[in-house]
């Protein structure tokens, strides 16, 4: 494991992410809302500590022949460890968002795309601070060592270990032989689909920040609003609509959104995840919708605006609301819960488990179930017509399993600090999932203020873990991934 190597490239990160800090300053600039200083020390910090580290090891890096998948999960994990500290140094030295743990608390539920907030009032919030943290959200969902691979060269070699490790999916895909066009594709295409929503928001009424802070949040899957009432502040059906469907596009493998601008204007219907995503989507808002009409909504075009905005904003992980879905029927609730697991495709800004594991479990079952009354019959796994090999099957159900025990580790420990059951259950779920609102002290018209100061660790750790895959930081408990 080299140590040197790890450091050097998240003192890359590190310089870069003082870069990135220009825009809130800038924004600070336009504004006149807040205090400079703040914006100028965390870029200094950045600048300085990403600058020493990569001049201090440049000269034990000059041949990067190959990278380890230790050492790839090794930068990966320490490298967003790293981003989420030093991305709290604005909210922490500009006194609006507390103490070290809730800054840090927010900063990662910006990066983690998660959109979990210790904000109780976000309005009086800076502008600079806010577009932080909605920039940090979109930075996050496409992936930060990703954005790394596609801009610089020095990362080439070994890339495919730094890409396979971040990025959320049971199989990467790859776009381009050199894995540097792969991200620079993806890239492209996620700012591109952000431009177009800036417009169309724009188009219905947002001034340009609120478009952008809200196209930033919506991409990445993150949530993060520029209001206490989030998306329902602005009360307008258009606004929905254009919001739901680019958080329906998130939630869609980007690289079917480059095949479809390429010209394949089928690739949507024939990837069998896709079609799986959006019709689990549809199926729950009409159960979601019919379960609302006549108790919650008087009309059905009511029901149904509603319910698709939280059925889409949950299983995309996205997090909006527009609704408190608290006062919705049992049902209905539990069905955003469940969503709350399924989550995205893969290869999409969505967390959860994605819709490509719960297809190859599905697929399992039956197996088994087939195998029961066909004992002799020989029988795969098959996604579209295809055989998913053994050892993919087996990394799916070993996550899955996975998954689950550290769910139920998780929301005993949060148990354990005091709050109640459905809270416990409910903020675990959207940590790890990488959702943002909860139930009970976490609803969508909640936030995590009052959840003590050691389950706001926990959910922290619950948070990296959704957002890495899980195995990208749990590896680091395992003994054999320090041993030579």
């Amino acid at each position: 494991m080299r140590w040197h190597y790890i450091f050097y490239v998240v003192g890359i990160l590190l310089f870069f992410l003082g870069l990135f800090m220009l825009l809130p300053l800038a924004t600070a600039l336009i504004y006149r809302d807040e205090p400079l200083l703040p914006h100028f020390l965390s870029i200094g910090v950045c600048l300085a500590v990403g600058g020493l580290l990569f001049l201090s090891l440049r000269g034990k890096n000059a041949r990067n022949d190959y990278v380890s998948p230790r050492e790839g999960m090794g930068i990966v994990a320490v490298g967003w460890m790293a981003v989420g500290a030093f991305g709290a140094l604005p909210f922490y030295l500009g006194g609006q968002f507390g103490g070290i743990t809730d800054c840090l608390f927010e900063s990662v539920s910006g990066f983690t795309t998660t959109g979990a907030s210790i904000l109780r009032e976000i309005e009086p919030v800076s502008k600079g601070m806010l577009l932080w943290r909605s920039f940090i959200q979109w930075l996050g969902g496409m992936g930060i060592i990703v954005l790394s691979l596609a801009i610089l060269p020095i990362l080439g070699v070994g890339g495919m270990q730094l890409y396979k490790a971040e990025v959320p999916s049971p199989v990467p895909d790859k776009l381009k032989p050199r894995i540097r066009d792969t991200a620079m594709i993806l890239w492209k295409v996620y700012a591109l689909i952000t431009a177009v929503e800036v417009v169309l928001l724009m188009f219905g009424g947002m001034d340009l920040f609120d478009a952008l802070n809200h196209a930033f949040t919506t991409l990445p899957t993150g949530g993060f609003s520029t209001e206490n009432a989030s998306v329902a502040h602005f009360d307008s059906g258009y606004i929905d609509m254009v919001i739901t469907l680019f958080m329906l596009l998130a939630g869609i493998n980007f690289t079917l959104h480059y095949q479809f601008l390429k010209g394949q204007t089928l690739a949507f219907w024939r990837d069998a995840e896709c079609r799986f995503f959006l019709g689990t989507t549809l199926f729950l808002t009409l159960v979601i919708a019919f379960d609302i009409f006549g108790t919650v909504y008087e009309t059905a075009t009511g029901a149904f605006r509603y319910s698709v905005f939280q059925a889409a904003s949950i299983i995309t992980t996205t997090g909006f609301a527009t609704a408190d879905y608290e006062q919705w029927p049992a049902m209905s609730q539990i069905i955003l819960l469940l969503c709350m697991f399924i989550g995205g495709s893969a290869g999409s800004t969505g967390g959860g488990m994605k819709c490509l594991r719960v297809m190859v479990c599905f697929k399992y079952c039956y197996k088994e179930l087939f195998s029961l009354i066909h004992p002799h019959a020989v029988t795969h796994v098959k996604i579209a017509g295809k055989t998913v090999p053994e050892d993919v099957v087996r990394s799916v159900l070993g996550f899955l399993a996975l998954y689950m025990m550290l769910f139920a580790v998780a929301v005993v420990l949060l148990a354990g600090t005091g709050v109640d059951l459905v809270t416990a259950f409910g903020a675990v779920a959207a940590a790890i999932g990488n959702i943002g609102p909860g139930l009970g002290m976490v609803g969508p018209v909640e936030n995590y203020a009052d959840i003590p100061l050691f389950g706001k660790w926990i959910l922290i750790w619950c948070m990296l873990l959704g957002r890495l895959e899980i195995y990208t930081v749990i590896i680091l408990l395992v003994p054999e991934f320090w041993r030579k």
